[in-house]
């Protein structure tokens, strides 16, 4: 099945980053239909242009100009990107080029066309795109990507896929030397998923120095399959933690390298799992189209937190994997209020059959309302 999606490409040089199997060449085919493509994932081809980048500046030469060229797995061959330079500067060309990761691009010192491309970002399926078939049950174990999310056995595929990532995307590409390690740390990693990040207890648990735990997060947030969340420390009136927080684009790879079998509603792994969905879809949203938006989370050193904070705090929102939301679950938006005033949405994402409001302005929403709320752009300000 293939799905629409809601990321908006303009048809002009650009840059597209996506985990694997997010759907990016699916995506480019749809939306650049006439476009002339070149698959480096093609062997030939990319050993063809390994020997001569020049090679694409000589078969240009027969392509009108005015023809849109697409290239795939750009990160394969990365001083290519000096030849779509020159061709953009000299016969003003345009490229589409999309890749698993800019990390490859940046360590072989290829250039990034020097700010004469958009970059663009496409995640994991939302539920908006599914549609009325979805399933929060199915994506909370499978996670987002097509290919799982439709899987009749996702833990088969998802075990496939986190292999070929630690094979091809990780060692064929030779960003780290020990892979062993490597995995050792997405196992501990993924089990702190959602929560904020010490680097030295990682560090002490993996048995490495706390900078090869910052390097290898690093990786994770080049490749896209994870990102830091920090804190939210705009004029802090008390005393907050400053330390990030750290999730998964995947839940789905999260449940894989976590080992936590089949989730369900109700359980404590739900409540974390379902924290990290509501997270993908708050990313989704902002690459969708010209939203830029921050993300943070907010934490009093005694204990109390808000799970996301948008842009300068006008958004707060909590997260509950559960249908029955009691006042000590408002207790972060509460205290959030007194010291950050000028937040105009204060939010619980849950479980509940029906919308409802609290008499100090707490909105409590069913998921599916929360993001029927996001799309129609209510937490915009």
């Amino acid at each position: 099945m293939v799905y629409k999606r809601r990321l908006e490409l303009p048809e002009r040089t650009l840059f597209l980053f996506g985990p694997r199997q997010t759907g990016k060449t699916t995506l480019l085919k749809m939306r650049f239909p006439d476009a002339l493509r070149i698959d480096l994932l093609k062997t030939d081809q990319q050993m063809k242009y390994q020997r001569r980048p020049s090679l694409l500046r000589e078969e240009l030469r027969s392509v009108p100009r005015n023809l849109l060229v697409v290239i795939d797995e750009i990160q394969k061959v990365p001083l290519l990107l000096d030849e779509v330079h020159f061709l953009i500067q000299e016969e003003a060309r345009r490229f589409v080029l999309c890749g698993s990761s800019a990390r490859t691009i940046k360590r072989g010192a290829a250039n990034l066309l020097g700010g004469r491309a958009l970059r663009f970002e496409l995640l994991g399926l939302s539920a908006v795109e599914i549609g009325d078939s979805f399933s929060l049950v199915s994506m909370i174990n499978s996670g987002p990507l097509p290919d799982h999310y439709l899987a009749d056995h996702p833990a088969s595929s998802l075990h496939a896929y986190t292999d070929t990532y630690l094979r091809e995307e990780i060692l064929n590409e030779g960003l780290v030397r020990n892979l062993p390690v490597f995995s050792d740390f997405l196992r501990i990693a993924a089990l702190g998923d959602t929560e904020i990040t010490n680097l030295s207890n990682i560090a002490r648990e993996c048995g490495i120095a706390a900078t090869t735990v910052r390097a290898h997060y690093a990786i994770l947030e080049d490749t896209l399959l994870g990102a830091f969340v920090p804190a939210f420390t705009l004029r802090p009136k008390r005393r907050t933690v400053q330390a990030p927080k750290f999730y998964f684009r995947d839940v789905g790879v999260v449940n894989h390298l976590a080992k936590r079998g089949r989730i369900e509603e109700g359980s404590e792994l739900f409540g974390k799992a379902f924290e990290n969905w509501v997270f993908h879809e708050l990313s989704v949203y902002f690459r969708a189209g010209e939203r830029p938006r921050d993300i943070s989370y907010w934490k009093l050193s005694g204990g109390i937190e808000v799970d996301f904070v948008l842009d300068e705090g006008e958004t707060a929102i909590e997260v509950k994997g559960k249908s029955v939301i009691t006042g000590h679950d408002l207790k972060g938006l509460r205290e959030f209020v007194k010291d950050h005033p000028q937040v105009r949405n204060r939010v619980v994402v849950c479980l509940a059959d029906r919308e409802r409001r609290t008499e100090d302005g707490i909105r409590i929403l069913p998921y599916s309302s929360f993001l029927q709320a996001l799309w129609n752009n209510e937490f915009n300000n």
